[in-house]
């Protein structure tokens, strides 16, 4: 625990860094004090010869430095142009002058570990290594042999090593930034669609009792106040399904949205069968195929005008299918010439939407949906989805046939 504080606390500090920039490679440069000493001094054979091959030596470098750290600019001809002609004056410098000359060496491999990045640079740093060692053992001693070409093939892999880890900071920090807002985007996808389905059912279901105790209160208060008392715990229950909602921690069950589903067709004046067979299922499989209930039921009392409707689970082997059939006009059953501009078509547009999320997300549990016209008349909304009964709790039940009239 302690150590995640200290590395949450440590975290802006690091955001806060940034990749070195030229002024952090310019002052080593200094390295050619000594060479430019020789030549104030007149130990340098051809003194005009050597300052300018100095002059365009720090040009180079400093086009370099300036071209290879900006990504735009890095592969022009103008940066690589650089890095060549930087080569080409180190090894006429260093093979003509020698001595301390030989430190361009090192200043030609950090030059080049800022432009090349990858798999080319190790080629290039090998033989600027292996020219520094030939040409310090041919013009310099046994030391120069050694130290000078460990400091070329040090100096371009640290360059590269430094930047190539800022590349890699800055792209997982934009990489952390796009995984956020896919984030933000899918919970906000989610919440729209529990919403959709949480108040679609819940709003349906309020209306139909509604319109219950509006028929029932002349002849028949104490079934009204059922219908009332029914209206109050759907309410009371949305609340808490809608909190549930907003946290994420919702999972439905299928037993209960069976149970309410039938509820509802016996309210809403719908012959409702129900029949469930096959062992206990998987929690995320309750919770998937307890929307396709909500969805389906909601769908066939609002739009279909059906009479009867039927809902059947049954599962096999590896796959548990869920069907709803009703003998209405249900959504989809419209024909595509008639366009409904209605208040009924309106919330076909919307069941629709409904529809949409679940095979969504049915989808994305390897599960499918498919929904269309029953035969001549009706609707049907079918569901299969893949079920590993080793996360299956409970034990096996048996068949289960539930059947609810009502009749107006």
């Amino acid at each position: 625990m302690p150590a995640r504080t200290t590395a949450t606390s440590d975290a802006p500090d690091i955001e806060r860094r940034k990749p070195p920039g030229p002024r952090a490679f310019l002052p080593w440069l200094f390295m050619l004090t000594g060479d430019v000493k020789d030549l104030v001094q007149g130990r340098t054979p051809l003194p005009w010869l050597g300052a300018a091959g100095v002059t365009a030596f720090c040009a180079l470098y400093v086009t370099v430095v300036y071209t290879g750290l900006d990504k735009r600019r890095r592969s022009t001809p103008l940066c690589l142009g650089s890095v060549g002609g930087l080569a080409a004056l180190t090894y006429a410098l260093s093979i003509g002058y020698a001595g301390n000359w030989l430190l361009c060496f090192p200043l030609l491999s950090l030059a080049t570990g800022i432009v090349v990045r990858g798999r080319r640079l190790g080629p290039l740093l090998l033989g600027y290594a292996g020219s520094a060692g030939v040409v310090s053992g041919w013009r310099g001693g046994a030391d120069d042999a050694l130290t000078v070409p460990y400091g070329t093939v040090l100096s371009g892999l640290v360059a590269a090593a430094v930047l190539s880890l800022f590349d890699t900071v800055a792209e997982l920090r934009a990489t952390r930034q796009e995984l956020a807002h896919a984030a933000v985007e899918q919970e906000r996808l989610r919440f729209s669609r529990d919403l959709h389905d949480l108040l679609g059912h819940t709003m349906s279901v309020v209306v139909v009792k509604a319109e219950a105790v509006r028929r029932l209160a002349p002849r028949d208060l104490d079934a009204a106040l059922g219908q009332a008392a029914d209206i109050e715990a759907v309410g009371r229950q949305a609340l808490t399904e809608i909190r549930e909602a907003v946290t994420g921690y919702r999972e439905g069950s299928l037993a209960t949205e069976l149970d309410r589903a039938r509820s509802l067709l016996d309210a809403s004046g719908i012959d409702a069968v129900v029949r469930r067979s096959g062992p206990p299922l998987p929690p995320q499989a309750e919770a998937l195929l307890g929307w396709v209930v909500r969805e389906g039921v909601t769908n066939v009392v609002r739009h279909s005008g059906a009479r009867r409707c039927e809902i059947e689970v049954g599962q096999g082997a590896d796959q548990v299918h869920l069907e709803i059939v009703d003998d209405g006009n249900g959504v989809g059953s419209r024909s595509a010439g008639a366009p409904d501009k209605s208040a009924a078509g309106a919330a076909d547009r919307v069941g629709g939407t409904g529809l949409k999320g679940l095979a969504e997300r049915l989808a994305a549990a390897g599960g499918s949906l498919e929904s269309g016209p029953a035969g001549r008349r009706g609707f049907r909304l079918a569901a299969a989805l893949p079920v590993d009964q080793q996360d299956a709790d409970g034990e096996e039940e048996g068949p289960m046939d539930v059947k609810g009239v009502h009749t107006s």
